[in-house]
């Protein structure tokens, strides 16, 4: 497809990348000449430097033949003149970029008026996703399935675990938990492996499972750890996921210090949550945290705008807790992945990472328009493992065989089945129904449809 990103930022740095490697013809443009060099020197993309909301630079950059908008500027206003422009010279699908909290809660009516396909709010993203955490502490990461129904769960399994040395199917007889394993990410490498039946775990395995809600708590609480809600929380940095989740997090009733070193966002912080404990200070002066219990606190949130003091403040919050901390660390410089992975940083939360899900699931959808198509994607191992949700339609050929006679290409796992309010772990005899929500976990990447999982049959 050919797609159209204005702004060439975090969010749209990464999307342009990410869009280009899955082989589309992507153009980019940014009044900053430097950024937009980097981008198009970095990636297979075009680059031209100029206003996104001019019709002209949008027709320079061929709007009227472009499928897709993104506009993910730093400015709420001009990513929806980009879109306004861009639906009326070209017709094309728009996604706009929309941060500020007054938009957000106009959402629904901005979407149908400006004719919208999507609007992602990168910050309010990231602060779900943190609430999620929050709210199961000893996942890592946690992506949702079948509107919330499904869940995968990302954890380390503790020393004496029980699961330590079981098979994967010995699991179910065992611990008596209705969950699949999916993934395992194991040893220094952290070598991935998507597993059979006979693989053993080992304590200090990273594993992912896929559960209902209740049985993923229920199997979380059988191998040892902590599937208890928060009951405070301590946030770094007053931006605008800090605002966000501090919402989140006092309409649960979990109590919220932030701790903001900029006086007058300090205020407005006072101002709009006065639920919260508001302090003005600098986290880096480790008395400030002391002072505000960071030895008993249940969770630690570091939200400033630099990665190294969001990485000292969280590796100072578990030394300094007496409690087994529940971390969250926002990091935003993804090439240092490989490192900070092995600093023990809890649950790493990268909001353009999250953006980028959201918009390449959608595009993988418009290009097969027919088929059954990708409801819900997740990197649930960066540039290695996928797990994608399809929702299936008439005449796929997946339909009403047994998973065991199904052609499946090497690294394809059929995890879930979702059917009328019913989650099936699936065997080998099970088999897939029209309108299925079908949950997919694959180290091939860039599957758009259902058939993709299929070998071709010569």
């Amino acid at each position: 497809m050919k797609i159209i990103v204005v702004g060439c930022g975090k969010v749209g740095s990464a999307l342009a990348r990410q869009l280009s490697e899955e082989g589309h013809d992507v153009s980019v443009v940014d009044t900053n000449a430097q950024v937009v060099n980097d981008v198009s020197s970095s990636c297979d993309v075009m680059g031209i430097v100029g206003n996104g909301g001019s019709y002209a630079v949008q027709k320079e950059l061929g709007v009227e033949e472009a499928d897709l908008m993104i506009a993910a500027s730093d400015s709420d206003e001009l990513n929806l003149l980009c879109c306004l422009i861009a639906k009326k010279a070209g017709d094309c699908s728009t996604i706009a970029r929309v941060r500020n909290p007054i938009y957000n809660s106009e959402i629904g009516f901005i979407r149908e008026e400006l004719g919208l396909s999507l609007t992602v709010n990168p910050e309010y993203a990231a602060a779900m996703e943190a609430s999620r955490l929050l709210k199961f502490p000893s996942a890592i990461k946690i992506d949702s399935f079948a509107r919330g129904h499904v869940e995968m769960l990302k954890f380390t399994i503790p020393p004496e675990s029980p699961l330590d040395g079981m098979s994967l199917a010995e699991i179910s007889k065992t611990i008596r938990g209705d969950v699949l394993v999916c993934t395992v990410e194991r040893g220094a490498n952290r070598d991935v492996t998507i597993p059979g039946g006979s693989f053993r775990l080992q304590s200090g395995d990273t594993i992912s499972v896929v559960a209902s809600v209740q049985n993923a708590r229920d199997f979380v609480a059988k191998v040892g750890l902590k599937s208890r809600i928060v009951t405070n929380c301590i946030i770094v940095g007053g931006g605008m996921i800090a605002y966000y989740l501090a919402k989140i997090l006092l309409e649960s009733r979990i109590a919220v210090t932030i701790i903001e070193k900029k006086p007058e966002r300090a205020q407005m912080l006072a101002e709009e949550l006065p639920e919260a404990n508001i302090i003005c200070g600098d986290a880096a002066n480790q008395n400030i945290l002391l002072e505000e219990g960071i030895e008993s606190c249940e969770s630690f949130v570091s939200l400033t705008g630099m990665d190294e003091e969001n990485i000292f403040l969280s590796l100072y919050a578990r030394k300094a807790s007496t409690k087994d901390v529940k971390l969250i660390t926002k990091v935003n410089r993804i090439n240092y992945d490989d490192i900070i992975g092995d600093l023990n940083l809890g649950s790493l939360l990268n909001p353009q990472h999250i953006v980028a899900e959201y918009i390449v699931r959608y595009v993988r959808a418009m290009e097969n328009s027919i088929g059954s198509n990708v409801e819900t994607l997740y990197n649930i191992i960066e540039n290695k493992v996928e797990a994608l949700e399809f929702l299936i339609q008439k005449g796929s050929p997946v339909i009403g065989i047994p998973l065991l006679e199904l052609p499946l290409k090497k690294g394809v796992l059929i995890a879930c089945i979702y059917r009328n309010r019913r989650i099936i772990i699936p065997n080998g005899q099970s088999r897939i129904e029209v309108d299925d929500r079908v949950i997919v976990v694959t180290s091939q990447l860039g599957f758009q449809d259902i058939r993709d999982i299929l070998r071709s049959q010569q």
